[in-house]
């Protein structure tokens, strides 16, 4: 059976060959492709993605993977995209956001920059991403995540299970475990402390919200499960409901997936 770790290194794979593609149907775009190149590719019956359409899928995947694998990387590839800070638009500064426009730039009736500019940034973010991959495949590279993925859909699967079988509270308390342990390790994974020796849910999603790591709807839908953790924890006027837990499960289930 493939793991989870094999799953993930394939897709890296893909995606780096799909960057590849996307530079090389790019170069060919400005000209810039040999002819001997462009005959290989096409012996091999390789065709080019079109960029611009395929361009934000693949940017929108190779980004995540970016920000989970070398965070610290991830601004120097988003500026590759669109420099934020840049005061004017040259060769330098020309970003593959101005490529997906078709904007060309003079200067004194000079061409300053025009969509050949663009090239190199792709290839940055290529090479940002082999990077990511080299990561990911060092025996230096900190598997937690995979591992720590697997472990929590363990225990969701145990929680959900005991909450069939009538056990809501103990059901509950383990996925509100995993909710905390999970949120506690995106602050980390951004550099976000709080002062308290023994944070709850509760400060883990106010601090991911005021670092705008998560937007209002989510906030307020960790805070309505963490409502229900404490339910589960705390509340003793009442016991929580089946459906009321397999909802927390599930919300659990899906800020895992989706919350990083």
């Amino acid at each position: 059976m493939e793991s989870k770790f094999d799953k993930l290194k394939m897709e890296l794979k893909d995606l780096i060959r799909q960057g590849d593609l996307l530079y090389y149907s790019m170069a060919n775009a400005q000209g810039q492709l040999s002819p001997e190149s462009v005959k290989m590719f096409q012996e091999k019956d390789i065709e080019f993605p079109n960029f611009i359409t395929e361009y934000d899928i693949w940017y929108s995947e190779a980004l995540l993977v970016i920000k989970q694998i070398i965070p610290d990387r991830l601004a120097d590839f988003v500026k590759q995209y669109k420099d934020e800070k840049r005061k004017e638009i040259d060769f330098l500064t020309y970003g593959i956001s101005d490529y997906l426009l078709g904007l060309k730039t003079s200067r004194g009736g000079q061409a300053v920059s025009n969509q050949s500019a663009a090239i190199p940034k792709m290839q940055n973010q290529i090479t940002i991403l082999k990077s990511a991959q080299k990561r990911f495949e060092s025996q230096l590279f900190d598997i937690k995540e995979v591992i720590q993925a697997d472990i929590y859909d363990s225990e969701l699967g145990a929680a959900k299970d005991l909450a069939k079988k009538g056990f809501a509270r103990g059901a509950g308390a383990i996925a509100g475990v995993v909710l905390e342990k999970h949120l506690g390790h995106v602050c980390e994974l951004h550099g976000l402390s709080t002062r308290k020796k023994h944070p709850s849910i509760s400060d883990f999603y106010q601090l991911l919200k005021e670092n705008e790591i998560i937007d209002t709807p989510k906030w307020r839908f960790i805070q309505h499960l963490g409502d229900i953790r404490n339910l589960c924890d705390h509340n003793k006027e009442r016991e929580p409901t089946k459906e009321e837990v397999l909802e927390l499960v599930e919300g659990v289930d899906k800020v895992i997936k989706t919350v990083f």
